[in-house]
C-alpha cells in the first residue's frame, strides 16, 4: 500500500436467501438500523414484501420476507 493512504471501513447489509448460492450484499446508509428493522420483520408471523433502495451495484431489491433465511452486517476495508 502506498504511503499516506488511509484504510477505510464500510459496512454492508448481507441477505441470505432461500435457494440462492451466494448472499446479497446491500450498501445502505445505516446498515445497523436496516439490520434491526429486518430482524423485527423476520420475527413477525406474517409475510411481507421488503423493498430497499441501496447505494451499491444493486440499486433496488424486492424480496418476500419468508425467502430471507438470515441477515448479517459485513465490514469491508478499502482505500
Amino acid at each position: 500500500m502506498a504511503q499516506g493512504q488511509q484504510v477505510k471501513i464500510r459496512k454492508s447489509l448481507v441477505l441470505f436467501l432461500k435457494g440462492a448460492a451466494t448472499p446479497i450484499a446491500l450498501y445502505v446508509k445505516d446498515p445497523e438500523a436496516e439490520y434491526r428493522e429486518l430482524q423485527q420483520i423476520l420475527k413477525m408471523p406474517t409475510q411481507r414484501v421488503i423493498e430497499k433502495e441501496t447505494n451499491g451495484p444493486i440499486k433496488k431489491i424486492s424480496v418476500p420476507s419468508n425467502q430471507i433465511t438470515a441477515v448479517a452486517i459485513q465490514e469491508e476495508q478499502y482505500v
